[in-house]
């Protein structure tokens, strides 16, 4: 019998380990989350709390921007909260009712208590000493509170207080313009009519994008929700105001002008800067595990301790719902492997992540390859690029803005996609199909049908093609 105990099993990496691993002949499981209500951040503070309160920004927002209808509705932000605590406990409790569920079987058991390492797989868990073959660390993730001097004497809201909030302030200081900044702040404009001034370190913001997009974003929200956003801007101290508000001292640094000092007040101080492994009070010190940058390797195995597997926010790899439970998959098939005396496999996957920008009306997506990553990789490749405004239903739905971008192998092999624009999200597992199958662009349907958004993705297929074919007349000649 292989024991393996799992360390924050209501978590959607947790689950997606003991899933794999609770019908498996001679593994005996042991679930361990002290979670109160329980549920694991996506759920509780994260993905699906965070989409209910935008989808009320979202309404308010289309509905002032169509000049076919009149009038401004008023969110209701007690409302808002009420649905969003409402669904939420709903989701949450379906989560622990699946992680009670597989604990009825003979082999698993479920301890509702917080788990200590005193020794190497050694757990403390209440009045009960664990010594399990394969220990899973499954703990999520927290704020991280940068090291700012005078953070520590300053109030500030984090993205949980904003989901919980039913009255905003007049004014506001964003830090931190990653993806919960860029889905929170355009929210906290719309729902709360706050002047918001977002604190932005590079250029543009969208790391992960191709220039033009983080600079498209930028122009869709200062002009849509009037945000102002200070870019090259960089923090150097917090205190609060007389008022009860909170002043911050930056610099700014423009890599082709002069620098300058500023100090920007407001009501409120909203600290989006991130998450960092949940990994406090865990008991790490009495092991050989030496958290850090490269402490998880590929197969979501430890590199001090062969036999834990770390996966999900709590190795830092890559925050993001569906890479925790993809990393779940794969280490409970390594704890197999590993337990049979056979390789581990290295998890990997395609690039594919989704930001809620702009309410969800306009939408940041990404599959694979942008650009710059395929030039980067020196990949010999094609890149075709669109305008929202190059197809008449998004002006008929009056989002109009936005762009989207398709990179093609010189083969025809769909290696990526990005898009800026009403409904990227939707048509963003549409191309993850395309570019994980490896299809090539040029037998891709391209079929007539009523006018929809994915137009975008057809005029992108024909452009793509044609340019394929010009190169290869080109080369021919």
């Amino acid at each position: 019998m292989v024991h393996v105990a799992i360390i924050g099993a209501y978590g959607s990496a947790g689950v997606a380990v003991a899933g794999d691993l609770v019908d498996v002949d001679g593994v005996e499981l042991t679930l361990i989350d002290d979670g109160d209500p329980g549920g694991g951040l996506c759920i509780l503070d994260g993905c699906m709390p965070s989409k209910e309160v935008l989808s009320a920004g979202e309404a308010r927002f289309k509905t002032r921007h169509d000049d076919r209808v009149r009038g401004t509705p008023e969110i209701d932000l007690d409302q808002v909260v009420a649905t969003k605590d409402d669904h939420t406990l709903g989701f949450a409790e379906h989560r622990r009712a699946a992680v009670h569920d597989l604990a009825e079987r003979e082999t698993v058991e479920f301890i509702h208590d917080t788990a200590r390492l005193v020794d190497d797989r050694v757990l403390a868990v209440g009045d009960r000493r664990i010594e399990p073959d394969y220990l899973v660390i499954a703990t999520g993730s927290t704020v991280d509170v940068p090291d700012l001097p005078g953070i520590d004497k300053t109030d500030f809201s984090t993205s949980a207080d904003v989901l919980d909030t039913t009255g905003f302030p007049d004014s506001g200081i964003v830090m931190g313009f990653g993806y919960v900044g860029l889905e929170l702040a355009p929210y906290i404009a719309e729902a709360g009519e706050t002047d918001l001034t977002v604190i932005e370190h590079d250029a543009v913001p969208l790391d992960e994008a191709d220039s033009e997009y983080g600079a498209e974003l930028l122009d869709i929200y200062e002009e849509n929700f009037d945000i102002d956003v200070r870019t090259h801007t960089h923090e150097r101290r917090l205190e609060s105001t007389d008022e009860g508000g909170v002043r911050l001292h930056v610099d700014h640094e423009p890599p082709n002008g002069e620098a300058s000092s500023d100090v920007i007040e407001a009501d409120e101080l909203f600290l989006f800067t991130g998450r960092k492994p949940a990994l406090d009070g865990l008991g790490l010190d009495h092991t050989a595990l030496e958290p850090g940058p490269d402490w998880v390797e590929d197969p979501m195995q430890a590199r001090d301790d062969e036999r834990v597997f770390v996966v999900g926010d709590a190795n830092g790899h890559e925050p993001i719902l569906h890479v925790a439970k993809e990393q779940g998959f794969k280490a409970a098939e390594n704890i197999l492997a590993h337990s049979r005396g056979d390789p581990t496999d290295g998890y990997e996957n395609v690039h594919h992540h989704v930001v809620f920008s702009g309410l969800g009306v306009y939408p940041y997506a990404r599959v694979g390859h942008s650009e710059a990553s395929a030039t980067a990789a020196g990949i010999d490749h094609i890149a075709v690029t669109r305008s929202a405004s190059d197809d008449g239903v998004f002006k008929t739905k009056a989002v109009p803005e936005g762009r989207a971008t398709l990179v093609v192998g010189e083969d025809g092999t769909v290696l990526g996609y990005q898009g800026l624009h009403y409904h990227a999200d939707v048509m963003a597992k549409t191309m993850q199909i395309a570019v994980e199958m490896g299809l090539d662009v040029r037998e891709i349907p391209d079929r007539s049908y009523h006018p929809t958004t994915p137009e975008i993705l057809d005029g992108l297929l024909r452009d793509a093609s044609a340019k394929l074919e010009y190169a290869d007349t080109t080369r021919s000649l």
